[in-house]
């Protein structure tokens, strides 16, 4: 469950080169992505779960960091969902990329000791299909596989700082979080573990008491 490159690779700036995350509620993702991740993609925009949560160490205490998050596509292809067979097939090339965004966690910049004292959660970020969004959430394509990448970015003081943009950060992606956007879910395994796992799924249950 930890991701990170080693002290000072790649020339990192020391504020971030220790840096390490480690992702939280590991063995449910590593569930539905046995499964085969799905996360539904809505024109207003849909939280994920399970929620991206981190447990960092290794940053500076008294230095400021920025969290945010990308999600990038893993291939160039266009998928569908074969029901006979439970299983996912490459139905063409991809369509064209969504626009590229990134979500700032909201409580950015904050002091390392900050992000470190408890678990970081990106519980706000929205998933949409919606091109047109002007929400600011991530623009994804349905039917389209991505992996979601975490960086932190220490906030360098110096005048000259953006000449060393490239030291100041450090990503983490963990392979066991790539999933398949859906405007509805596919796999009924999936729907099942999402609603057994959600606690804000409980009105889906059979049975349950309104909530």
């Amino acid at each position: 469950g930890w991701a990170g490159e080693g002290p000072g690779a790649g020339g990192k700036n020391r504020r971030v080169c220790h840096a390490t995350a480690r992702l939280e509620m590991g063995s449910l993702w590593e569930e539905f992505n046995r499964l085969g991740t799905e996360m539904i993609v809505t024109k207003a925009g849909r939280r994920m779960f399970p929620t991206f949560q981190v447990k960092l160490s290794g940053l500076d205490p008294l230095a400021d960091y920025v969290l945010l998050m990308d999600f990038i596509p893993l291939d160039d292809k266009r998928y569908r969902y074969a029901f006979h067979s439970s299983s996912w097939l490459a139905a063409g090339r991809a369509e064209p990329a969504a626009p590229g965004r990134i979500h700032f966690h909201p409580d950015s910049p904050a002091k390392g000791a900050q992000w470190m004292r408890q678990i970081v959660s990106f519980d706000k970020l929205k998933l949409t299909n919606n091109l047109l969004d002007d929400n600011g959430h991530i623009i994804l394509n349905s039917m389209h596989r991505y992996q979601p990448r975490f960086h932190v970015v220490f906030v360098d003081p110096r005048r000259d700082s953006e000449r060393f943009a490239h030291q100041n950060f450090k990503s983490f992606s963990f392979p066991e979080t790539q999933f398949m956007a859906v405007t509805a879910y596919q796999n009924h395994r999936i729907t099942q573990l999402k609603i057994a796992s959600n606690p804000f799924a409980k009105g889906f249950r059979d049975g349950d008491p309104e909530p």
